[in-house]
């Protein structure tokens, strides 16, 4: 019995590496390639020779990319603001309120995060040239919240039906307002839920392209997964592989930050309310 149990261990951890290696090796070898200079590029080797940092000299020096790093830090931070801060009120109410339909609404939520983003730029980008939010913040944001809310919204439902409301009565009893029993009682106990629903409603704004391409035109509200697109080398003849590698790795490191220093508050949330009793 402890020999079978010693190999199932072996054959967990032996797997676990080969998913890890397979995770990170893309990102190694990208990470390798914005390190080599120019003439190694096509080498075929997998470490650099002489590690340089030109390529992110060069990133930095194209006008685009600032901007566009701009443009996605701002977007995807108002993104995620707005969508969690409305989720945290839908979802309030949604389990604390009884009014007609409320099983719906979650239903409808589901429905909206599963329709195909792809159905909606046309009509989307019609209606933002006639408005004129066609190539603004806002343009971007309104979409990223459409999708993101609903995934906010269930999580952050699922986490409040295990929050005991006795809490936000005794609050009332002490006078608290029901705004108040929400915003300093509820909502510190649905804090795994609420990063958790930041950091994924984040990600997706930080990681768009299809929006942010169909969307935009100019340097204005271009995001960096769109400038990266339009990265061009020396000539025409001369791909920009080093450049764009070295802003991938420099995109990359945000989004696995966040998710390193709050990856116990994400697993947290993710797994609220999945246990009963």
């Amino acid at each position: 019995m402890n020999r079978g149990h010693q190999v199932e261990t072996l054959a967990w951890r032996v797997g676990s590496l080969v998913v890890i290696a397979y995770a990170l090796l893309p990102v190694a070898w990208i990470t390798s390639l914005s390190l080599k200079p120019s003439h190694e590029l096509n080498d075929g080797r997998f470490l650099p020779q002489s590690p340089s940092l030109e390529h992110y000299s060069a990133v930095f020096a194209d006008a685009q990319f600032p901007a566009a790093l701009w443009n996605s830090v701002g977007i995807a931070a108002l993104a995620t603001l707005l969508s969690v801060l409305l989720a945290m009120f839908a979802s309030y109410a949604i389990v604390r309120l009884r009014f007609r339909g409320r099983a719906l609404v979650l239903a409808a939520a589901l429905s909206i995060a599963m329709f195909p983003p792809i159905a909606i730029v046309g009509p989307l980008f019609n209606m933002w040239r006639l408005t004129g939010l066609y190539d603004t913040w806002p343009g971007l944001i309104l979409p990223y919240m459409t999708f993101t809310l609903p995934l906010a919204i269930w999580i952050l439902t699922a986490l409040f039906r295990d929050i005991p409301w006795d809490l936000d009565r005794a609050a009332r009893v002490d006078g608290a307002t029901p705004f108040q029993a929400f915003w300093y009682v509820i909502v510190p106990l649905a804090a795994p839920g609420v990063f958790t629903a930041a950091i994924l409603v984040f990600i997706f704004a930080w990681n768009d392209f299809l929006f942010a391409a169909a969307l935009t035109s100019t340097n204005s509200a271009r995001t960096v997964p769109v400038a990266i697109a339009f990265f061009t080398g020396s000539s025409r003849f001369d791909l920009p592989t080093g450049s764009i590698a070295a802003a991938s790795v420099l995109v990359t490191i945000p989004v696995v930050s966040a998710i390193l220093v709050f990856q116990r508050r994400i697993v947290a949330g993710l797994t609220a309310g999945a246990v009963k009793g």
